[in-house]
């Protein structure tokens, strides 16, 4: 497919997806493909509650970048935080950086500062878009354009699942989309700033993410099912 056929093949998976399962929410980490979900769902004037996380450790570019979302599109974004009190208990605990550690303090960071947002902003919700790729990492591979999130009740819509990165960037160099300014620094992928470096030529796009771990335990648990996989059942037609 040519960028105009994806284009038109991803507007058609939103417009398609929100009219059958509303109410829909997009999830944003202000990455470049969700920037270009963003701009799809402004162009389309299409129903859905944009929401991201602000997990009390991002960059300061990602921050600005919501700020510059809001007025370029004029689009409401609903900003979801942590709960104070257990993560204050966490951080006695354990130590403002104790992911570094082990995996499973690591984790137990992104489910406070995550998943637990993450599920209070999907309560209630038909429709889960994301900005998921095949193309970004070994665990990521054979995500379906659509699934079901049976353990959130919902379906799940990845309408980029098959863009390449370069079609990414065409993308947005074309509708001139805004960016984060750390995209121009070797980041492709960006998440909390103590997680997240630049990567080097030939690298995955998610190689900057929980670096010093193996590349198999990189997800945050967004995606994952409670056994660990990615979420991966096609939905029924």
């Amino acid at each position: 497919m040519n960028l105009d056929q994806r284009t038109t093949a991803a507007a058609a998976a939103l417009g398609e997806a929100v009219a059958a399962h509303a109410p829909a929410a997009f999830s944003s980490s202000f990455g470049a493909e969700d920037m270009v979900i963003l701009d799809l769902i402004a162009r389309h004037r299409l129903a859905v509650e944009v929401f991201t996380l602000d997990t009390g450790r991002l960059h300061r570019e990602t921050l600005a970048l919501v700020e510059r979302a809001r007025g370029h599109y004029g689009l409401q974004v609903r900003v979801l935080y942590p709960d104070a009190e257990a993560l204050e208990a966490y951080v006695t605990a354990e130590g403002p950086d104790a992911f570094y550690r082990t995996v499973e303090l690591r984790k137990r960071c992104c489910a406070l500062r995550k998943l637990e947002p993450l599920s209070r902003g999907l309560q209630g919700r038909g429709l889960w878009i994301t900005g998921l790729r095949r193309e970004q990492s070994v665990t990521r591979g054979d995500v379906q354009l659509i699934e079901h999130d049976a353990a959130r009740g919902l379906f799940k819509l990845n309408p980029l699942v098959e863009w390449s990165a370069d079609e990414v960037w065409a993308y947005i160099e074309r509708h001139e989309v805004p960016v984060n300014a750390l995209h121009a620094q070797g980041f492709p992928s960006i998440g909390c700033a103590p997680c997240t470096r630049a990567v080097s030529p030939g690298e995955d796009e998610r190689a900057g993410r929980w670096w010093w771990e193996q590349p198999t335990s990189r997800e945050c648990g967004l995606h994952v099912t409670p056994d660990g996989r990615l979420v991966r059942a096609a939905a029924p037609a």
